[in-house]
């Protein structure tokens, strides 16, 4: 019976240490939980900025939307493909294809963690612009919305580092269609990086369209397009293209040269 009354106590003393442990771990899940929403809903507080019609958030705004307006402009005639990273609200692109001629020929994808934000922008989407709420920086989150004809990467480069910055614009080219415009910001808080930046995107196969620097900020707005023969997608007929107009070029030169 002594030996019955022990392992009865013993029993009971794991019980209550798995019961420990047990709370212990929810504990420390909600505890990340709330980490996590902490950190993810300071985006719905640095969105108040906009309000401030001459904050630099707000300034910076009207150069985005004027940049994603010519990109609308510029695009041939059909659908529109649109893919947003770290979408927020949306109010960057919403806020132009509410009126653009080409409005109604928008359709696409915005990535958004933030559940208010996401939410947001959900309300204000039009049919056709779908709003996902995920991790922007995985390529899972773009599966069946790519290629894009427009591309946007605001806010984006100044919060991740510079070496995640160069590795997400040389997967750029994968997200784009030949010919496609990306619309990007970046601080210049020293040591400003922006010249970096420009230079991979040179070096992933893009063109600069615009860069707005203003004087008294330190927000910055790119637009590049992406050269369709120096597109690196797996398509056959570019890639060719790709080859032939980069030896044009060096047989150019040898001719004027004299050489062979």
């Amino acid at each position: 019976m002594r030996f019955a009354h022990l392992e009865c106590a013993d029993a009971a003393r794991r019980q209550q240490m798995r019961e420990a442990r047990c709370h212990a771990g929810k504990v420390v899940a909600a505890f990340r939980r709330i980490d996590t929403l902490a950190r993810v809903s300071r985006w719905v507080e640095w969105h108040r900025s906009y309000e401030d019609v001459e904050s630099p958030l707000a300034r910076r705004l009207v150069i985005v939307q004027r940049d994603i307006a010519a990109a609308l402009s510029a695009a041939p005639a059909g659908p529109i493909r649109i893919v947003s990273m770290c979408t927020g609200d949306g109010r960057d692109l919403l806020g132009v294809i509410a009126d653009h001629p080409r409005g109604r020929d928008v359709v696409g994808r915005l990535v958004e963690l933030d559940p208010e934000l996401a939410g947001r922008a959900r309300a204000g989407a039009p049919a056709g612009i779908e709003v996902v709420e995920t991790d922007a920086g995985t390529t899972a989150a773009y599966a069946g919305a790519v290629p894009g004809d427009l591309v946007l990467a605001c806010g984006v480069f100044g919060n991740i580092s510079l070496a995640d910055v160069e590795r997400t614009i040389a997967t750029l080219p994968m997200l784009c269609a030949p010919g496609a415009t990306v619309v990007w910001t970046r601080h210049r808080s020293a040591p400003d990086r922006t010249a970096l930046l420009r230079d991979a995107f040179t070096a992933a196969g893009f063109a600069e369209v615009a860069f707005d620097a203003p004087d008294g900020s330190l927000f910055t707005v790119g637009a590049h397009r992406l050269v369709p023969t120096r597109c690196r997608s797996s398509r056959a007929s570019t890639c060719s293209s790709s080859r032939a107009s980069r030896r044009s070029p060096r047989r150019a030169r040898s001719a004027a040269s004299g050489t062979t």
